[in-house]
Formats: C-alpha cells, sequence, structure tokens
C-alpha cells in the first residue's frame, strides 16, 4: 500500500528525523510512539502530503484512499451534527441529486419513445446501480449508528455543529473518517477528546478495520487493545517491530540487552587485537604480521547499540499539613446552565486520604463537580470543606491559561512565592525544562511540554487535596508512568477525572460513576466499575424491554428522604456494592476451580483440603447472595 523509503524532515537546519524506511501493508496497525516532539505528527502530515519531506521518497498504490484525523479542524458553520456527517459521502451526494433531477424530468415528460427519454432511463439504471454498490441505502443508517458509537444522542443530530465544543467537533470528524471506508487512516490522538465508553466502542470498531492504520496515542491500553505493529520515533530514528505496544517494549529490552552483550565481547576480541599489534610492533620479524592484524581491525564493523531518549520529568506531590478527617461535605449540589442541567440532589462525603476517580460521558457533570469543588463556579445546595483542607488543582486547560507572551522562566517566577522562588530553576530542571528550554515562551511550546508546565506551576502552591481534570491529556506515555507513581506515592486525598483506563489502573480505590444528572459510588478500582457498568447497562437494556410492555399508569409520587434516611440508604448501597465486589470474586475462583478440575482432575484432587474449599467458597457465595437479597429488599423500601 505505501513504501517509505530514507525519508528526511529537517526544520531550520536540524533534522527531526532521518533515513527513515518501513513499508505498510493492507491490515497493518501501527501504534507509532515516541515522545513529545519526537516527530510523530509531522510523520502523519508527510503521509497524508499535508507537507513534504526534506528528502526521501514514497511510493503508493494506485488510487488508495487516506483518511487524516488532525489535530487542527475547521467547521463549515451553519450545518447541523448529521449534515456535517453526511459529508463524508461526498459521491453519494452527488449522484443523490442526479438520481432527483433524473426522477424529476421522468415525472414531467411524456415522451416515452424518444432518444432523450430513453437516455435518461439509461442514466437512471446506471446511477442508481453505482447508488446501491457505495452503500447509498445504508448510509443515513451507519451514520447514526456511528455518532452514537462515539458518544452523541439522537436529539442531538439536528443541533448545529457551532453549538458543540471542539472535542465534540472531533468526535464529528472522526465519524466522517470513519464512514469513508478509507484504505489507509491516520490518526493523531484520537482518544484526547472521548469517553471511557466511546473509547471502548472505538476499540471494537478499529478492530474489525480492513485496511491500514497508522495510531499515535499516548494510551497504553488503546495501543495494545487495537495494534499489531509498533514503530517507535527516538532520536531521529525508528525502531519497527511487529508487536503491540506493552510486547514490543519486552522485545525492544531483549534485542538491547543482546546488542549490549554482543558490543562488550566484540569489544573484548579488539582489545586482545590491539595488544597484539601494540606486541608484534616493537619486534622486526613480526612487523608484517602486526599490519596484517592492523587491516583485519579496519575491517571490523563495530556493533552498535540502540540509544534511548530516557530523559523523563521528576515528580514528586507533598502534602502541606495534615487535613481533617472529612475533606468534602456536600448535601443537595446541584448545577445548571440555562435550561441545561447538569448536577441534580448530589451528596457527597469525602474521607481524608480517599482516592477517587471521577468518570463518565463527557457532559455529564465531572468537570463541573470539580470545579464547585475549588469554588470556581456557582452552584446551589451545601458545600463545605474540611479542617486545614488546603485544595490544588489541575484543570481540563490549565495550560491554556499560560501567558502566551511569556517565557516558561518567567512564568514560574510570577506564580512563586518567596519561599519558593530560589527552587524555581531546579522545578524547571525536574519537568525538563534546563538551559535555553526554560527561555522559550508558552506559545512555542507543544501540547505537552504546556501540560508539564502547568503541573510544575502546580507545585509552587502549598496542598493536600489534590483535583486534577485529565492531567494526561498531550503527555507521553514515559510522562504518563512517571506521574502515576508520583500520586500513587502522594499522601493526600486524591480525586482524578480521566478517560484513560491504563492511567486509573491501580491509582484510585472509588469510582464515582457520573451519568444523568446524578452520581453512582463504585466501592472499587475502574476495572470494577467497567465490569458493574458493562452490567448496569444489560439491566437497563431489560428495564426498557419490561417497560415497553407495560401498560401506562399513574407515577409513583416519590417523598424526599430526612437526612437520616439518605445515610441509611447511603450505608445499605455501600454494602450492597461490597457484597457484589465479594460475589465476583469468590465466582470468578469457583470457576477457575472448576476448570481446573476439566482440566486435570487427578493433580487438582490430589491438592490438600481442595474440596473443603472448594465447598466452602459455593456456600459463601451462597450465603453473600441471601445477604445480597435482603438488603436490596431494605433498598427499594428506603427509596
Amino acid at each position: 500500500m505505501l513504501n517509505v523509503h530514507n525519508l528526511t524532515v529537517s526544520f531550520a537546519g536540524s533534522d527531526l528525523f532521518s533515513g527513515i524506511t518501513f513499508k505498510l501493508n493492507k491490515g497493518d496497525r501501527i501504534g507509532l510512539i515516541g515522545k513529545n516532539g519526537a516527530g510523530k505528527s509531522t510523520l502523519l502530515k508527510v503521509i497524508s502530503k499535508d507537507i513534504e519531506s526534506s528528502s526521501g521518497t514514497m511510493a503508493f498504490d494506485k488510487d488508495i484512499r487516506i483518511g487524516f484525523l488532525r489535530q487542527d479542524i475547521d467547521f463549515v458553520e451553519g450545518r447541523t451534527i448529521l449534515e456535517e456527517a453526511y459529508e463524508a459521502f461526498e459521491e453519494i451526494k452527488q449522484l443523490e441529486a442526479k438520481l432527483d433531477r433524473i426522477n424529476v424530468e421522468l415525472a414531467e415528460r411524456t415522451d416515452y419513445e424518444s432518444e432523450y427519454y430513453h437516455d435518461l432511463m439509461v442514466n437512471l439504471n446506471e446511477f442508481s446501480h453505482r447508488y446501491e454498490l457505495l452503500g447509498g441505502y445504508n448510509y443515513k443508517g451507519n451514520t447514526e449508528k456511528i455518532l452514537q458509537g462515539l458518544g452523541f444522542q439522537r436529539d442531538d443530530f439536528d443541533k448545529l455543529t457551532d453549538t458543540f465544543s471542539g472535542g465534540w467537533r472531533m468526535r464529528i470528524e472522526l465519524a466522517k473518517l470513519l464512514l469513508q471506508n478509507n484504505d489507509i487512516l491516520l490518526l493523531d490522538e484520537p482518544t484526547n477528546h472521548l469517553d471511557i465508553e466511546s473509547i471502548i466502542w472505538l476499540e471494537n470498531f478499529l478492530k474489525g478495520y480492513p485496511g491500514a492504520i497508522v495510531l499515535v496515542s499516548h494510551d497504553k491500553m488503546f495501543l495494545d487493545n487495537i495494534t499489531n505493529r509498533t514503530i517507535e520515533i527516538s532520536l531521529g530514528k525508528i525502531y519497527d517491530y511487529k508487536k503491540p505496544y506493552s510486547q514490543f517494549l519486552l522485545l525492544r529490552g531483549e534485542i538491547k540487552e543482546k546488542q549490549l552483550q554482543a558490543q562488550k565481547n566484540q569489544e573484548k576480541e579488539i582489545k586482545a587485537t590491539q595488544l597484539l599489534i601494540d606486541k608484534f610492533r616493537a619486534k622486526a620479524n613480526k612487523a608484517t604480521m602486526a599490519q596484517s592484524l592492523i587491516k583485519k581491525l579496519d575491517k571490523v564493523e563495530r556493533i552498535e547499540v540502540d540509544n534511548d531518549d530516557n530523559a523523563v520529568m521528576n515528580v514528586r506531590f507533598q502534602i502541606s499539613k495534615e487535613p481533617g478527617k472529612i475533606v468534602v461535605e456536600a448535601e443537595n449540589l446541584s448545577k445548571s446552565y440555562g435550561d441545561k442541567h447538569v448536577l441534580e440532589n448530589v451528596d457527597l462525603l469525602i474521607e481524608r486520604n480517599s482516592k477517587i476517580a471521577f468518570v463518565g460521558q463527557n457532559g455529564q457533570g465531572k468537570s463541573t463537580l470539580a470545579k464547585m469543588l475549588v469554588g470556581e463556579i456557582a452552584y446551589g445546595g451545601h458545600l463545605k470543606l474540611g479542617h486545614n483542607v488546603q485544595i490544588g488543582y489541575f484543570a481540563q486547560n490549565q495550560s491554556e491559561h499560560l501567558e502566551p507572551e511569556q517565557t516558561v522562566l518567567e512564568i514560574m517566577e510570577n506564580a512563586a512565592t518567596d519561599t519558593n522562588r530560589m527552587r524555581v530553576r531546579d522545578m524547571l530542571g525536574a519537568f525538563l525544562f534546563s538551559g535555553e528550554a526554560a527561555d522559550k515562551k508558552a506559545k512555542m511550546l507543544s501540547g505537552g511540554e504546556r501540560n508539564r508546565l502547568a503541573l510544575c506551576k502546580l507545585l509552587l502552591s502549598p496542598f493536600n487535596v489534590l483535583i486534577m481534570d485529565e492531567p494526561t491529556n498531550h503527555l507521553d506515555i514515559a510522562s504518563k508512568n512517571v506521574l502515576k507513581e508520583a500520586l500513587n506515592k502522594f499522601d493526600g486525598t486524591l480525586i482524578v477525572v480521566s478517560h484513560d483506563r491504563d492511567f486509573l489502573q491501580g491509582l484510585t480505590t472509588t469510582v464515582y460513576g457520573f451519568k444523568d444528572k446524578v452520581i453512582k459510588e463504585y466501592l472499587g478500582d475502574i476495572d470494577y466499575f467497567l465490569e458493574q457498568h458493562q452490567i448496569e447497562n444489560l439491566r437497563e437494556a431489560e428495564k426498557r424491554t419490561v417497560v415497553a410492555k407495560k401498560p401506562v399508569t399513574a407515577k409513583k409520587v416519590d417523598h424526599k428522604l430526612s437526612r437520616n434516611e439518605e445515610k441509611e440508604l447511603k450505608k445499605l448501597k455501600n454494602k450492597l456494592s461490597k457484597i457484589e465486589s465479594q460475589i465476583d470474586t469468590l465466582e470468578k475462583e469457583v470457576l477457575e476451580m472448576d476448570a481446573a478440575l476439566d482440566e486435570d482432575y487427578d493433580t487438582t484432587v490430589a491438592i490438600p483440603n481442595f474440596f473443603e474449599n472448594y465447598k466452602e467458597k459455593k456456600n459463601q457465595v451462597e450465603q453473600l447472595m441471601e445477604d445480597w437479597s435482603e438488603i436490596e429488599e431494605k433498598v427499594e423500601n428506603c427509596s
């Protein structure tokens, strides 16, 4: 499909990458990785012919169609979401217009025996056949499916694109690309503006994509689930392996170990040969042999070890002082933007040292609640911060608030206090802004650099509660790993809004799911939330089916619960969540024991107390199911 040979791209006399060669075949799903600034997005722009390379060649198969999801998009104003999405079908729309004109003429004409009427019928047949081949009878249904998969509701379809944020408009652009059936699909950070549900949907869609995909992403799980090949750009060179990201890392490490060992062995041989040369040079009768050894040594091709760009930021979050046991207490929190109600009657009780993830579809109120907690926006209800609480806040658009004309150093010095101003240069060095990098203006920084600077600036203020809204956007994988490690070591309270499953794994112990103006607490990590969320979606589908069959009845009048009743209800729901988690764990263990029996009965039964443990686990599941049923009944009565 595509042959790239000796490709070089230079800026201001310096090579971004040079002499890179690779081949793109049908079915390849390539993860293009590398640190921020390595040249990933530039390579996509070269392949899409948005920019020209400095040297080298690219050879494409005939009639190859390339779709490119760019970071910067420009929509025509005045179109609805559906109208913009239908722009993906240029030829189909042209055929529709031709078919409409022909049908109008056929309805008006009566010269059925004329040559012109005959030509109209021929064109109608040809255009109709072509229309069918292109999927003209299905494209509207496919468009709606893909828009819904990417998070749009049917109510959104007739709204103007102008009324949606840049993130949602990026989704429309992605939908158009997925509908076009391109031979090569170039995706530059497609998950940046997607929620977890939409990311999972996109993964499943791309797994079945028939063409070739070149994907730039810093989402490790997304890369592992989609790609079958990894190309890394590092220090101007590429490393190409037919493995997804995690397997690539292992293989790359093994290859480098072998290179190092081979290099050491070669150096030993070279050293031994050099000693012989020095020895033979001193003797006249050995001079010929010395010259022979010198020539042999000159012909030796030195083994080189692949260089790694291991520079990563150094982050450490320290709490300012110990807060009280209750960090946040809120009752009946509500927030509306005009006629749109985002949150309604939300109660919160966050204790010291909690590690909480806010997850849910975009527009469900995650960032809104974060802003309410830090006092950035007005709200309804009551919210109280605990004793000695000091909040550090990293906003989703934090990096956009950096003064574009100020240098990195000026931004930090202006935000510093007398106590930490002397440490500013050391802090910048820890975030990879040493030397000349500290003198760069903010407007010249990449997205990843801006995020790193915003994180560095955050450390200038004292805090014991850290609220972070999409902190991993634009950060490369190495930087994300460093940030995650620092947050895991943070002794304070953490609230993080994120759609990055890999980043959240092992980071938080509680998940708040945002949906339909309310928040549900899940006492487990992101994997537990996704398991439960899938179950809940099935339950919702079942409920919708049952409701459709029931006759319409008068609505039950809800009674308002007292504060004590609400607390009791919350306790019961927490118990339910814990029991569900225990049941899930035990059932998995029982299934594993069943599988062991099926696979090797004799070996399994020989394990001491196997059947006693097996029976005990099944009894525990039965008892927990009974407990669950009792508590569920109490919840129903309280609600």
